[in-house]
């Protein structure tokens, strides 16, 4: 049966914008709101103790270049800011003052359903933290210093197509990250794991 030049067109336009979300080489925006939960461990020298890091909730902006229409290039820029504490020291609780969390991390995502309404995806890849903006408690210690890190990174979550351009996201990542302090010079030492959870949700805009 021969189909008339205007059904066989719009059958094409059909199939085209359908089947598939993204391309390669398109460009994937995203802007989530995060919640920040460290899962931290620390080993205290020579005072002992423990290190206690609140949680936090921040704005996160992700940018995602898809290499194919399935594996797609993710880097994630978020700054937190955290409070720490070494618990249950000799001295007591001593608080740390805060310090700003810096820490890019670039993933590879699998996107087995690529071009489906919904669209899960899992991701690995490594972040490289730099901490900054110190408040040191004055009356408590002088001078703190963190060491900047490489870690790794592991991601998973999805994607809600609301229409050609704009996603629904949803997305968990674990990052595994740890830091050198330094108290009042080399007085006290701490080796602090803060390994943690980035639980976030917002919106996408293809492009």
């Amino acid at each position: 049966m021969k189909l008339s030049k205007p059904i066989t067109a719009f059958l094409a336009c059909t199939m085209l914008t359908g089947s598939v979300f993204a391309d390669a080489g398109d460009w994937l925006v995203r802007l989530r709101g995060i919640y920040v939960v460290p899962d931290e461990a620390a080993t205290i020298d020579p005072i002992g103790g423990s290190a206690q890091i609140d949680n936090t909730f921040v704005p996160e902006l992700d940018f995602s270049y898809f290499v194919t229409d399935k594996i797609a290039l993710e880097l994630i820029l978020a700054t937190n800011r955290h409070s720490p504490i070494a618990a249950g020291t000799a001295a007591g609780d001593v608080p740390l003052g805060s310090v700003n969390l810096l820490p890019p991390t670039l993933t590879a995502q699998y996107h087995p359903l690529a071009g489906e309404t919904f669209s899960p995806y899992i991701g690995a890849g490594v972040n490289y933290t730099v901490f900054f903006n110190v408040d040191e408690p004055a009356a408590v210690v002088d001078d703190i210093d963190y060491s900047n890190s490489f870690g790794f990174a592991l991601q998973a979550g999805f994607d809600v197509k609301l229409d050609e351009k704009w996603v629904f996201n949803v997305d968990v990542k674990r990052l595994w990250l740890d830091t050198d302090v330094s108290i009042n010079g080399d007085t006290i030492k701490a080796d602090v794991d803060i390994d943690p959870w980035i639980i976030g949700a917002g919106f996408g805009f293809k492009f």
